[in-house]
């Protein structure tokens, strides 16, 4: 009795103590050390939403074919009457087709491209309806049999978690894109079980720099993600390699580089082939005047057919993967089984089932470097090591050429197998795909995916900066001294030389230049005619846009 009265007024003292740092936090920003410690949360809580998103896909996987191992799929499909595996991916068509129909303003499924997209323009901050709706629709594609990888629905769902922070501390531009930063590298080490990987993808794919001050943080959270995944799935790898896999080295080398050409042209076969499935399916979508809701549908009732004769493409195909790097198929299978595989990813991705690129770049591309081996191996045997370590070397490298990310892809490979011996082979491969590929396309699949929606992230800080920056933000008032006469402003109107205050630099930086004007008239559009509601002088369009560039070099190079 004689302690409770001492504790109230310290409970009371510690209470306002918090809420003076919570306000400090709002106001200034968190410290270092207390990023690191948010940076943590975020590592443990993203990777729990990763661990809790493939129990989920197993348990759904389980329910509908028998068995929630996604290293044995195929193998249970294969005992399945053909009739449910026909209908299976239709009826998982269906349900994500509704979802994206209801909670979607474009019936379309976030992912990476997405993730990357917030990074740059939206301060990390990831839309939240959206992409609740591609998580559920993602979830139920891969559950359902649908032909793609469980990586970008997480990067997108771990986003959600640093977007939340975010608006609770009111985090600024640098701050909002670290936390992303983190979550990602959380979700990514707690999926592969590859904590290095999980950060390096972070900082290659996502923020796409490598600046000293975000590396921390980072790590912490990629280190906090891997051990919750190891906790609840053990210190295992996701593929184990045969013992033999050996590299005669010098001699051995030209065909690595062979290879490494081989994996860059069917990287971009299979990023092409997706597009080319998208602009196919939209065209269908268009002509036939289909509902929204049909069109996963179609492309699951495709899936479900081609699985009949082909079940390795059901789901992420570790199966099929592995039996590649162990050597265990026929040269005639392992083409057949990629040429398959390209087509269902095309396929779902296409028909906006959801799903990731990752793991089926990885499958591919394993299934690419084995049959290269066979070939290799067959022709110059005496100079030749084993055919695994091609299937090895060319996961790494389709990966790396669809990912745009030759650096985390390539760990992410050392990590999944846990050989570090042959790094010589993966990284001549790697750094050869990765790079032809991103001449044939705008970088990688995801920047790509940008590109042709309009938004020019592949091009660098000084394209797409300027549609970051709106007119309303730098135009002065009609009547400022630094304005124009009202004569010069209505000849500018009269040749369509003007902006809308809503409008962003990125439109206005151009008529300047087809103009050759120091200034545009900013109007309303009205019934009678445009209304002049201010101007934009270049001189300001340029000064802002140098102090965002200036900005961005800061935040890459601190």
């Amino acid at each position: 009795m004689t302690d409770r009265p001492d504790s109230q007024p310290i409970a009371a003292r510690i209470s306002a103590r918090l809420h003076r740092a919570w306000a400090v936090v709002l106001e200034k920003g968190p410290s270092q050390v207390q990023f690191w410690f948010i940076a943590l949360a975020i590592g443990v809580a993203s990777g729990y939403m990763a661990v809790g998103f493939m129990l989920s896909i197993a348990a759904l996987q389980s329910l509908f074919y028998g068995s929630g191992d996604v290293r044995g799929l195929h193998s249970f499909a294969e005992t399945m009457p053909w009739w449910w595996v026909l209908t299976l991916p239709c009826m998982g068509g269906l349900a994500v087709g509704f979802i994206l129909q209801r909670f979607t303003p474009d019936a379309r499924v976030r992912g990476v491209a997405e993730v990357i997209e917030a990074a740059a323009l939206r301060e990390g901050r990831v839309e939240r309806r959206a992409g609740l709706a591609s998580i559920a629709a993602s979830l139920i594609t891969l559950g359902s049999g649908g032909s793609s990888g469980r990586e970008g629905p997480v990067v997108h769902m771990v986003g959600l978690i640093a977007g939340w922070v975010s608006n609770r501390i009111n985090a600024g531009g640098v701050t909002g894109r670290e936390l992303l930063g983190c979550a990602v590298a959380a979700g990514v080490a707690a999926s592969f079980n590859a904590p290095l990987a999980g950060a390096l993808f972070a900082l290659e794919v996502v923020l796409r720099h490598f600046a000293v001050h975000a590396f921390a943080p980072i790590t912490i959270a990629a280190a906090a993600g891997s051990v919750v995944s190891r906790v609840h799935f053990g210190d295992v790898t996701e593929f184990v390699l045969p013992s033999t896999s050996h590299l005669a080295f010098y001699a051995e080398l030209p065909a690595f580089v062979l290879l490494g050409l081989t994996c860059g042209v069917v990287g971009y076969a299979l990023m092409r082939s997706i597009f080319l499935a998208e602009d196919v399916g939209s065209w269908i979508q268009r002509r036939l005047r289909l509902p929204v809701i049909l069109r996963p549908a179609l492309a699951g009732l495709m899936l479900g057919a081609i699985a009949i004769a082909f079940p390795h493409i059901i789901g992420v195909g570790y199966e099929t993967t592995s039996a590649a790097l162990s050597g265990t198929l026929l040269l005639h299978e392992a083409i057949v089984f990629a040429v398959v595989k390209v087509a269902a990813v095309s396929i779902t991705v296409g028909g906006r089932m959801g799903g990731g690129v990752f793991s089926p770049a990885l499958m591919t591309g394993a299934l690419t470097g084995l049959a290269f081996g066979m070939i290799a191996t067959a022709v110059f045997p005496e100079v030749s090591g084993a055919e695994t370590l091609y299937a090895l070397a060319g996961m790494g490298a389709v990966a790396a050429a669809v990912l745009g990310a030759p650096i985390s892809t390539t760990l992410i490979v050392f990590e999944l197998t846990g050989d570090w011996q042959t790094g010589l082979a993966v990284m001549v491969t790697v750094s050869i795909a990765s790079t032809l590929a991103s001449r044939l396309v705008a970088r990688s699949f995801f920047l790509t995916q940008l590109e042709r929606r309009g938004i020019h992230l592949a091009d660098g800080p000084q394209r797409y900066l300027l549609a970051t920056i709106r007119v309303s933000a730098v135009m002065k008032a009609p009547e400022h001294p630094q304005a124009p006469g009202s004569e010069r402003v209505r000849a500018a109107v009269h040749e369509a030389l003007f902006v809308g205050a809503s409008d962003t630099l990125e439109r206005a930086m151009p008529l300047f230049e087809r103009g050759g004007t120091d200034f545009l008239p900013v109007v309303r559009l009205r019934d009678d005619g445009p209304e002049v509601v201010g101007v934009l002088l270049f001189v300001d369009a340029l000064r802002v846009f140098n102090r965002a560039l200036s900005a961005t070099a800061a935040e890459e190079h601190a």
